[in-house]
């Protein structure tokens, strides 16, 4: 192959425009398609700055357009000669270049390709594991070009603006050590301590924290962090977060510094001025309107309870659910008693049951007629009170959970809404609401475990007036915790931590630990606290779900350069796979591998 000896790129493909006129150009790239129209032939170049025309004319070099007729799809070319109009009827108006084109006086082909096993296009269909087994074809299409320059550039903005915000960017190990943190850890075995293990970060939180105690005052990294967890779209075993922790600080400012970095982010990107402060929500109203603690703004279909309605009605699917301490709630589908037909709304009922939810019950308006799937079991003061409730109308569809468990109802509905949403296509693609969701549950309940485990992590200080609760409440504590939430997606989350050391002595009591297990697995970091710990509070946002977010992608995969599917393999690299024996014998591993089936 022959090799850019003497040659010099002058602009990049995408840059010509007709001011360039005359000048003298050397382009490298890619071959995007290669037309012969008898005496001319036309090579479409391609870098990631967009494509330029370049033309081959016989009349002139026979020689060069012997050879350029040669070149095929993905050839890397470099091609040399100067910048003239296309020329009347001949301008490309869906090309930023396309008012100009290259008469090419040398051409030298740097590399050939083989036929690609799809076709480098954009926005292509081909199917996901085609796709990532050839990633770095993938990546070459202009769609994927621009969607990584633009996490490129969020990864700018955010520096530049924590560094105007007094923040320190600062490393925090990759290899650390296994603490409780709310998944599973991925170990790496060590060679020098046999037995021992490190383990890979699942957040640098304690690492942050204790720069806080160390007096950094302000800190931020893009961090890789990593979870052996189950994957879904929104979800990697590695991922990257836009990680920064403040001192002197409470709830308020931290939301303020977050909200300027998010306004900036939106102005600059999309041209956006968002009005501030953001919309506050509490969690409790979060999930009692929508559903779900990363509620979507862009609709409505919001949820509505129904309990004191049908708390003594015969129709023991709803009476049932609340004997039972549950709750029976329902959304109005504006308009989806005209849309839905009957073989829809069962595979509604066939969704919900995916959130554990026993079956849907619906009740539905068109045309002045009602139908239900459980009207008949209701008295006709019942019926009415819940189309008033439901707020519905002619054409509306009522669509009704009863569970013995809110979550249930709430995890059905808050997905049901959602999907609704969608089949009905009431979500405006280029709207964005954005919220804080605050005051969340400090504890969870562990039903496996049978006990409360955080709902954040261990250092997640809760709210000053639900201290006293601790001992006796813990249910009822709420935490300074507050996510922000970026059209139904949480883009980041954080909250004000515990800096002193009786309460998160008392903290540590309440989630099971004995002091001797505390002091095991954060013993380093109570004793920091010890030595002077000033308030702080951080927050970090998913930088993939941004990028994600922003360029309007469906999952975090297609805004990963190299991501992982579903059973956390990577395609092209055909990774996890076996090591050596020699490999294991160093760091005194012995399989003990199940049996094949």
């Amino acid at each position: 192959m022959e090799n850019i000896k003497g040659m010099k790129r002058t602009r990049y493909c995408g840059e010509f425009r007709p001011e360039h006129i005359g000048e003298n150009a050397t382009v490298f790239g890619w071959v995007q398609r290669m037309r012969n129209l008898g005496g001319l032939i036309f090579v479409d170049l391609r870098d990631r700055s967009g494509v330029v025309q370049c033309t081959f004319d016989e009349a002139i070099n026979k020689e060069l357009f012997d050879k350029a007729f040669t070149v095929r799809s993905e050839f890397v070319l470099a091609i040399s000669g100067t910048v003239r109009s296309r020329g009347e009827g001949a301008i490309n108006d869906k090309l930023p270049t396309g008012g100009v084109e290259i008469l090419a006086d040398e051409i030298r082909i740097l590399s050939k390709a083989n036929t690609t096993p799809f076709e480098i296009v954009e926005d292509s269909d081909v199917n996901d594991v085609l796709r990532l087994k050839y990633r770095y074809l993938d990546l070459r299409r202009p769609d994927m070009q621009r969607t990584i320059a633009l996490r490129h550039r969020i990864a700018k903005i955010a520096r530049d603006y924590y560094d105007e915000n007094g923040f320190y960017e600062i490393e925090t190990p990759i290899l650390t050590k296994s603490t409780p943190e709310g998944a599973r850890d991925y170990l790496v075995p060590s060679r020098v301590h046999p037995g021992k293990f490190y383990a890979l970060p699942q957040s640098p939180q304690q690492y942050k924290q204790l720069l806080m105690l160390a007096g950094f005052d302000r800190y931020i990294q893009i961090t890789r962090c990593f979870r052996d967890e189950d994957l879904r779209a929104d979800r990697q075993p590695e991922f990257t977060q836009i990680d920064l922790e403040m001192s002197f600080v409470d709830v308020d400012d931290v939301i303020a510094v977050n909200e300027g970095f998010i306004a900036r982010l939106f102005r600059d990107i999309h041209g956006i001025e968002l009005e501030r402060p953001f919309m506050r929500m509490p969690y409790a109203e979060a999930m009692d309107r929508f559903g779900s603690d990363k509620p979507d703004l862009r609709f409505g279909y919001e949820l509505k309870n129904i309990s004191d309605i049908v708390a003594n009605t015969e129709f023991k699917v709803f009476s049932g659910a609340i004997e039972a301490g549950g709750s029976v709630r329902l959304i109005n589908v504006n308009g989806g008693g005209a849309t839905f037909k009957r073989k829809e709304i069962d595979a509604l009922g066939e969704f919900v049951k995916t959130y554990r939810a026993k079956g849907l019950a619906w009740m539905k308006f068109t045309d002045g007629e009602m139908t239900s799937s459980f009207a008949k079991f209701l008295s006709d003061a019942e019926i009415a009170a819940i189309k008033d409730r439901a707020q519905a109308g002619d054409n509306d569809l009522i669509l009704v959970v009863a569970d013995a468990k809110d979550d249930v109802v709430f995890a059905s509905l808050g997905a049901l809404r959602c999907e609704c949403a969608k089949r009905m296509n009431v979500i405006d693609k280029n709207d964005y609401k954005i919220l804080w969701v605050t005051d969340f549950p400090l504890f969870e309940y562990d039903e496996e475990e049978e006990r409360y485990v955080a709902k954040h992590h261990p250092f997640t200080s809760p709210r000053d007036e639900d201290i006293d609760l601790l001992d006796t409440h813990p249910e009822k504590v709420c935490a300074k915790a507050y996510d922000i939430v970026i059209n139904g997606s949480e883009a980041g989350g954080g909250s004000i931590r515990i800096h002193d050391s009786a309460l998160q002595a008392k903290m540590f009591k309440a989630l099971g630990f004995t002091e001797e297990k505390a002091n095991e697995q954060f013993g380093h970091l109570i004793e920091a606290f010890s030595y002077g710990a000033p308030p702080h509070g951080g927050l970090a946002f998913g930088l993939d779900r941004l990028v994600m977010l922003i360029s309007g992608r469906e999952s975090i995969r297609d805004v990963i350069a190299f991501p992982k599917v579903q059973n956390a393999s990577e395609l092209m690299m055909a990774s996890p796979d076996v090591v050596d024996e020699k490999q294991l014998k160093e760091l005194h591993i012995a399989l003990d591998l199940p049996e094949k089936e």
